[in-house]
């Protein structure tokens, strides 16, 4: 039976406003208390304790099922969605928890396309922080997926749902989990019932997620890959996000990054990156004090400078081809790591190489690039002087080194496919 709006469960303590979802075993509720606030409420389906057919695993749904109100109730964490209450209505256990008004990033990519770079980092962020503390209480979560992260609405915030099918583990020790999983996100020991398991079997789902966000597509299952490894790694997103998605997707786990910690790290901009060369330490204070249009500036002035080609003004496509990968990285980074990662070549490559273009001059996507980035309005080219210097910009706005934009465009569009980035 289908609990209908309006009715009372647990002493009229909550009345049922709508169904909102419901799986191979369970269903959930919208509802609300006497105090008007709203709650979902998680059950089993009817069927499950009156259909002959589920008799013999009943004890084990129901075991299941308090399992997980347990492991909800010892994960405490901002980004982990949080249990109020739990009891029995009708001989149905029930787990109440927080309601979180939004969308998860599943349905947010198949609405609006890819998320920025930086978007997806600060959520994957978040859910590798709530990680942490499931891993600490002994714990996988064996289900992380897009459409297990809710964004609050309006907050920014991501949260960590459905603990349905998470288990505790042992490192080093083989341990026998039932069977369950998503393929796009399972790395190869979660296909075997008994097989050792450890946080870098989350890693890899958290790794497959961050590689969906920022490419709008799912990875091929990891059971396909053992065979014939064709998954590659994004080229539109920075270096740092290739190498750990690379990493964290590894196929076997002894080729993984052994935990979220660890893996986390990889995500972080290198605060030593500066120190490659003596041109950055005035960038790196400028970028810290978010002057912007002055680090536009001295960015052209340093890539002039390493090139030998301060009096001439501009770089042509050898002086890109040839000019140094690490210090074109460290540029990168250090616009990266003082943006928050809204401005970069990387974020700029990613976007000009998503609409179509290569190292050959494309008028159309030239002005399309123009327009996505800001550098365009009305169909006019802005000046240096019209443009944002701050972080209200849009993404990728910056750097904009006027000194290729107002000679030679043909240049630019070699460094925006440039391997380095």
């Amino acid at each position: 039976m289908v609990w209908q709006s309006g009715q009372s469960l647990y002493g009229d303590r909550f009345t049922i406003d709508r169904q909102i979802g419901k799986g191979g075993l369970g269903i959930t509720y919208l509802a609300h208390n006497q105090r008007g606030q709203r709650w979902v409420i998680k059950t089993l389906k009817d069927e499950v304790m009156t259909n002959p057919e589920y008799a013999e695993y009943r004890d084990k749904y129901l075991r299941d099922f308090k399992d997980e109100a347990l492991r909800l109730a010892i994960c405490r964490h901002p980004h982990i969605v949080q249990i109020e209450n739990v009891f029995h209505h009708e001989g149905l256990p029930c787990i109440v928890m927080e309601y979180i008004q939004g969308m998860d990033l599943g349905k947010r990519v198949k609405r609006y396309g890819p998320l920025s770079e930086s978007e997806a980092l600060r959520y994957i962020r978040q859910v590798g922080e709530a990680l942490r503390v499931v891993h600490e209480k002994g714990l996988l979560h064996r289900d992380l997926k897009p459409q297990n992260i809710m964004l609050r609405a309006e907050q920014d915030e991501a949260v960590l749902i459905d603990f349905g099918i998470a288990r505790e583990f042992i490192p080093g020790v083989t341990q026998t989990h039932t069977f369950a999983l998503t393929p796009a996100f399972a790395p190869i020991e979660q296909y075997d019932e008994q097989a050792q398991r450890g946080e870098y079997t989350d890693v890899y789902a958290l790794a497959a997620t961050l590689a969906t966000l920022v490419t709008g597509s799912s990875p091929p299952p990891s059971y396909m890959r053992v065979v014939n490894d064709r998954f590659k790694v994004p080229q539109c997103v920075s270096r740092p996000v290739q190498e750990a998605i690379q990493q964290g997707m590894a196929v076997q786990p002894k080729d993984r990054v052994r935990s979220v910690s660890e893996w986390l790290k990889m995500l972080e901009l290198d605060p030593e990156i500066a120190a490659i060369s003596p041109f950055y330490q005035p960038l790196a204070k400028l970028l810290a004090a978010e002057k912007w249009r002055e680090a536009d500036e001295e960015t052209a002035k340093i890539m002039l400078q390493i090139a030998g080609k301060e009096e001439g003004g501009w770089l042509d496509d050898e002086d890109i081809e040839n000019f140094p990968g690490e210090e074109l990285q460290a540029i990168d980074r250090l616009w990266l790591k003082y943006s928050n990662g809204r401005f970069g070549f990387s974020q700029q490559k990613c976007i000009y190489q998503s609409l179509g273009g290569t190292q050959e001059y494309d008028q159309e996507i030239w002005e399309a690039l123009g327009d996505r980035v800001g550098w365009r309005k009305a169909g006019n080219w802005l000046d240096f002087d019209e443009l944002t210097f701050n972080l209200q910009a849009s993404e990728a706005h910056l750097p904009f080194l006027w000194i290729w934009l107002v000679y030679v465009r043909l240049d630019l569009a070699y460094l925006l496919t440039h391997p380095y980035l």
